[in-house]
């Protein structure tokens, strides 16, 4: 199969950044990344344009490494308690969800993506769990939260 080396403009998820010289599927190239305006040919010219591009892009990718960092000091303080209802013998009712976790932060008024949450399986027991949180390719932590029964009264800390 043909393939064609092409610089990106923009970030591609599973491809590469901005100012990246990459070869991909000659149809790839042709029918998405080139009228998406995601990439151009290689030309000299073109090369030139991507070296300012680059410039642009580690500025960028400094400003969203400090901004990751801030967003995880603030979650990090966060003491998120999920209070569920539970039957005999402490069942729960349900299970907490990572689109639960994910509106409970965003009540707190810190917006994240679905992707950055890594709950692969839905909590459906009491006590204190953990879920890995990534907000950038080099910020990611793990993240503890708390459920507990609404019958049983809950210990101030």
């Amino acid at each position: 199969m043909a393939t064609k080396e092409i610089l990106l403009l923009k970030p591609v998820d599973n491809l590469g950044g901005e100012g990246d010289q990459v070869k991909v599927k000659a149809g790839y190239a042709r029918n998405y990344l080139l009228p998406q305006k995601l990439a151009l040919p290689i030309t000299q010219a073109n090369r030139k344009y991507v070296e300012s591009l680059k410039k642009a892009r580690s500025m960028r990718e400094a400003k969203e490494l400090d901004k990751a960092q801030e967003l995880k000091g603030r979650i990090e303080k966060l003491n998120l308690v999920f209070t569920v209802k539970t039957g005999e013998e402490g069942r729960m009712f349900g299970a907490v969800t990572a689109g639960d976790l994910l509106a409970r932060i965003a009540a707190e008024g810190i917006e994240l993506d679905k992707k950055q949450v890594s709950l692969y399986t839905p909590v459906k027991s009491l006590g204190k769990h953990s879920t890995k949180i990534r907000l950038h390719p080099d910020v990611s932590f793990d993240f503890e939260f708390e459920v507990v029964s609404e019958d049983q009264p809950v210990a101030a800390e």
